[in-house]
């Protein structure tokens, strides 16, 4: 038995220690947000918070996140359990999506970046983003939307950011 936090529920699964933490996610615990890419994490499509750091799922053993706290898309959530986070308001205000395949990682990854740096510059995003990769090509889309996420984070009413309970390398692509 391996024991986590996911989404803010603890969670015990009865898995292989080195099976990716993307198949107990998606085939075990049933969450589907976290989407399959290329299964050696170099598109970002899995992208996931452990501890708080935006990790590739698919390479990532399950016994990895022993003790540890996933938070996965669908724990990522504002101040309330109906409120979508700073970065998902940003990305529905800038209309990020096309195919959306990608965007649970990019959010991901966008999320985690902001969580440490509430004022990125352009270097600081195309570094954050770089393991992400969008086919539909939507980087000027996803660097404003950070910037806006980030704006909003570091006004004080947007305080308490958090997760919910379980119910509820594109560096010159992205400088165009």
């Amino acid at each position: 038995m391996i024991t986590f936090s996911l989404n803010g529920n603890d969670l015990s699964v009865d898995a292989d220690p080195a099976m990716p933490l993307l198949w107990v996610i998606r085939d075990i615990v049933q969450l589907q947000g976290t989407k399959f890419g290329c299964g050696q994490g170099l598109c970002g499509a899995c992208t996931v918070h452990l501890d708080g750091i935006a990790i590739r799922s698919c390479i990532t053993p399950v016994s990895e996140a022993k003790g540890k706290q996933v938070t996965t898309i669908e724990g990522l959530q504002g101040n309330t359990e109906t409120d979508e986070h700073p970065v998902q308001q940003a990305w529905i205000k800038n209309n990020v999506p096309q195919c959306g395949y990608c965007q649970p990682g990019q959010i991901m990854s966008a999320s985690a970046l902001l969580a440490k740096n509430t004022s990125p510059t352009d270097d600081d995003i195309t570094q954050a983003m770089s393991g992400n990769i969008c086919r539909c090509g939507t980087y000027p889309k996803i660097r404003q939307a950070i910037h806006d996420a980030a704006k909003h984070l570091a006004s004080p009413a947007s305080s308490n950011v958090s997760t919910v309970p379980l119910t509820a390398n594109f560096q010159s692509d992205l400088s165009s």
